[in-house]
């Protein structure tokens, strides 16, 4: 059987794992079936590389199934359970970074081609892919290494960060006095950082600084009696700085020309091209 398994993180250059967003050029692509399953979500951890069926990814070492997938030729149906059971979806060319973006639920447990000629329901289909260059090296081919000049990291979306706060109720009247309740300045659940990369020698940076920190409180208008009655309110904020790592711009100059793509992965000190400049594996 032709099937190739990766390491976890490992020693290879960061394009030997290209995976390209979609529309930055085009390129004729092999007609033969071929699927890529990655153990965990966004295409990291160990993977297998696969031309035929997977009827029982755990014989592959992969016990707990795959959690995202990359498609390069035809059609793949991948099911939840081995031997092609429970849940299954048909995946058309592309990249899922997610058992969601799948349209399943659990994670991918066997994986087998679909014939060109068979016709399938349209509710067996998942939703539709990221597109994605195919990097693969092509017969005959020859090979060259260009030097990478700049390497920008796009941060994702936004995370929120939530907290509890305890505040006052307000003003309390005992007989003829007016009596402010007792404020507790102390932030509850603080977060000190957060690290983004993810992935066995993929941190690429920890965010330093407290994002909420806990502080001590101190209670006011402890010169007046009152009940100090109190709430805890949550608040959230949205991050950006603290944000995951979508892709990366990669920037290289071959023959005199400067080219650019995106990767989702830190590149190495050089691109290996073919004879135009395009990315090859």
């Amino acid at each position: 059987m032709n099937t190739t398994t990766h390491p976890a993180g490992g020693h290879a250059p960061a394009w030997m794992r290209l995976a390209l967003l979609a529309g930055l050029m085009g390129c004729a692509a092999p007609t033969m079936a071929q699927i890529t399953l990655y153990e965990a979500e966004r295409f990291e951890g160990r993977s297998v590389s696969s031309q035929r069926r997977l009827p029982d990814l755990g014989r592959s070492g992969f016990q707990d199934g795959v959690s995202s997938v990359i498609v390069l030729d035809e059609r793949w149906e991948v099911c939840e359970d081995a031997r092609f059971r429970d849940r299954c979806k048909v995946l058309k060319r592309g990249r899922y970074p997610s058992v969601g973006a799948m349209g399943l639920t659990e994670r991918v447990a066997s994986a087998r081609p679909v014939a060109a000629n068979e016709q399938v329901d349209p509710q067996r289909y998942a939703p539709e892919a990221v597109g994605f260059y195919d990097a693969r090296r092509r017969r005959d081919e020859r090979l060259y290494q260009a030097p990478v000049s700049a390497v920008r990291a796009v941060m994702g979306p936004p995370e929120q960060r939530c907290w509890m706060e305890r505040e006052a109720m307000g003003p309390q009247r005992d007989g003829n006095n007016n009596v402010p309740a007792a404020l507790a300045g102390a932030v509850i659940g603080g977060i000190l950082g957060h690290q983004i990369g993810g992935g066995t020698g993929r941190d690429i940076a920890t965010v330093g600084g407290v994002v909420a920190g806990a502080a001590v409180g101190s209670r006011v208008g402890n010169d007046r009696p009152g009940d100090g009655r109190t709430r805890d309110v949550q608040r959230c904020a949205n991050v950006s700085e603290t944000g995951p790592v979508d892709h990366y711009e990669v920037s290289y100059s071959f023959r005199g020309l400067a080219h650019q793509i995106q990767t989702t992965t830190p590149p190495g000190a050089t691109v290996t091209v073919n004879r135009r400049g395009e990315p090859r594996q």
